[in-house]
């Protein structure tokens, strides 16, 4: 072998041991575990300090430095957004009850939800929920905010184009929801027996809360000292509930106060528990009269649900319809006798006048009377 292919031999047995006694070393040295980052870390950012809160987070306590982080919005969570720059100021209500306006560029808390009105807008919220940094529309006076299907000239006072900042989050980082504040269940449930009426419609706009109302006056002039008021179905309006106050019920209810911003879009499947809970809640109150009042047609917003979960604990509430005309009172009242529901009274616009009010009650055979004062 020559002194050239000696000296690489030598080199190469060299480099070997020192592999070799890496590695014995190596296996006697102890185990080191290394904490590995996480990939994606979430940031929770301020909410402005002059930030707008609206009707629809009634329920909530906000208070303190709030904080959001960027995560898909859910229906019910709270949830900060900021008027575009391109829209136009609109007015929503406070959690006062008071229309404030909102401004381009002014944040503002709300919460993801649905909307299927036949005569405002429908709109809602999309699958997976909303997503950060991109614009939807404020589709209720109280603050709901999803995409917009479709909408008319009735909507034009609040509807605005706002971008998704983030979900509001507590102390521990999990996020803010209506349902957290929900009026508590009432366990286990006892029927105080309080006298019971129900308000159903053929659409909107028909009477429903008119004759609401009326209803309410005659129960405290008749001495029920406590009526109580649930606006079973529909959309959260502060301004509703407001109005069956001032005319002296004693607690109103709707379905913020049970979770959940509106009860669309109709044919849900989560809507027995709720019901459940929002009709236990009324009937077990102390109360001298419950009156229920559904917004809404009666095909929407989950109204045929409603009725159900009710007739399994009250079979024959006193049923006030509220209809357009004489036709749709037909129709109503065959829907209702489909369900084993009697009308007791008609009244809406099918009673504003002597000609309409007498063939709606011709048609029905049902007493029919106009409760806004018109036609009689």
């Amino acid at each position: 072998m020559g002194p050239m292919n000696r000296k690489h031999k030598t080199v190469a047995e060299g480099r070997a041991k020192e592999r070799k006694a890496r590695a014995m070393a190596s296996a006697k040295a102890p185990t080191v575990e290394r904490k590995s980052r996480p990939r994606d870390t979430i940031t929770a950012r301020q909410v402005s300090a002059k930030v707008k809160t609206t009707s629809v987070l009634r329920r909530v306590p906000l208070q303190g430095r709030l904080r959001y982080v960027e995560m898909p919005g859910l229906e019910g969570n709270v949830c900060a957004f900021q008027l575009a720059s391109t829209s136009a100021p609109i007015l929503i209500e406070a959690v006062s009850g008071r229309m404030q306006t909102l401004v381009p560029g002014d944040v503002f808390l709300g919460t993801p939800g649905n909307r299927e009105s036949n005569i405002v807008l429908v709109g809602g919220v999309p699958e997976g929920g909303l997503t950060p940094e991109k614009s939807y529309w404020v589709i209720s006076e109280s603050g709901i905010v999803g995409e917009l299907v479709t909408g008319t000239q009735l909507a034009n006072r609040f509807l605005g184009s706002a971008i998704y900042l983030g979900t509001v989050v507590d102390d521990g980082g999990r996020p803010l929801a209506l349902r957290q504040f929900a009026v508590p269940t009432a366990t286990p449930f006892v029927d105080h027996g309080a006298e019971l009426s129900l308000i159903v419609g053929t659409g909107p706009e028909v009477g429903k809360t008119t004759a609401g109302l009326a209803l309410l006056r005659t129960f405290l002039a008749q001495g029920h000292a406590t009526v109580v008021v649930l606006k079973a179905t529909g959309t959260s309006s502060f301004a509703e509930i407001a109005n069956y106050q001032d005319y002296g019920a004693a607690h109103v209810f709707d379905c913020v106060d049970f979770g959940l911003p509106t009860t669309y879009p109709s044919e849900r499947a989560d809507m027995d528990r709720f019901f459940d809970r929002a009709l236990e809640t009324c009937l077990a109150m102390p109360a001298d009269a419950v009156l229920i009042e559904c917004g809404g047609d009666m095909l929407a917003a989950n109204i045929p649900t409603l009725l159900k979960r009710l007739k399994m604990r009250r079979p024959q509430p006193k049923v006030i319809l509220a209809a357009a005309d004489p036709l749709g009172a037909l129709g109503g009242s065959q829907m209702l006798r489909d369900i084993e529901l009697s009308v007791n009274l008609i009244t809406g616009p099918c009673t504003d006048t002597p000609a309409s009010q007498r063939r709606t009650q011709s048609l029905c055979k049902a007493v029919a009377l106009n409760m806004a004062g018109k036609g009689n």
